[in-house]
């Protein structure tokens, strides 16, 4: 169990936890703290302005879709649902997506062991592709989980076959669902022809150079 103590002034705390005196520390080591410190420090107050601009942004859109339901008598009890809205000119849009967390139960197991039978009995007779497409599907990466995309897509293979309909109804029953996230995208363009470019928030993919920003939109009355 660690103890948090106040280190003494004068010194400083390595990261084998030592108390060294500040005079002891060469001139480069304390400016290359002092640097790593400060990037640290502007990271996170960038952090938290782009947590509140998503924040902020979540909250207009869902001050305007009320607002637009008000308009037919509809009164919108916390919808949550993806879209996207482009602006007058076609050339800016910003998209809501709501991504589920799921998860498999024991029946996914029991899934598995149907389409391994499956997979035995079809493999002189059926197509070997199926069968590699059914066994890729429940490898597991590196923290020991399956792809939830790849074992959710075979049930849109239409298999005759009853041992692997009870497959399938045993990873549709598999599902939990352990909550959602909602995620806000911006895009532009130079002219409504062309593609949409995503505005980056990634600090490991802005552009080099500043994109100019123009004046705020006023908010319509």
């Amino acid at each position: 169990m660690t103890t948090e103590y106040e280190i003494p002034k004068g010194y400083r705390k390595n990261a084998d936890g030592h108390l060294v005196p500040e005079a002891a520390i060469k001139p480069i080591d304390a400016l290359r703290d002092l640097l790593v410190q400060n990037i640290v420090q502007n990271a996170k107050v960038a952090s938290n302005e782009l947590a509140q601009l998503r924040d902020d942004a979540l909250s207009e859109i869902d001050d305007f879709v009320g607002q637009s339901a008000s308009e037919y008598g509809v009164q919108l009890g916390g919808n949550k649902g993806n879209l996207e809205l482009i602006s007058f000119d076609g050339c800016k849009k910003v998209t809501r997506h709501v991504a589920d967390h799921i998860t498999f139960d024991e029946q996914l197991q029991i899934a598995k062991e149907l389409i391994d039978r499956c997979i035995i009995r079809w493999s002189e007779t059926s197509d070997v592709n199926l069968a590699v497409v059914a066994q890729d599907a429940f490898q597991v990466d590196k923290s020991g989980k399956v792809s939830t995309s790849r074992v959710l897509g075979l049930r849109k293979h239409n298999i005759d076959d009853d041992e692997w309909k009870k497959a399938m109804e045993a990873i549709s029953n598999s599902v939990t669902k352990t909550g959602s996230k909602v995620y806000v995208r911006i895009y532009e363009r130079k002219t409504p022809q062309d593609e949409w470019q995503p505005v980056s928030l990634n600090i490991a993919n802005v552009a080099d150079q500043k994109q100019e920003v123009p004046e705020p939109a006023k908010k319509a009355a």
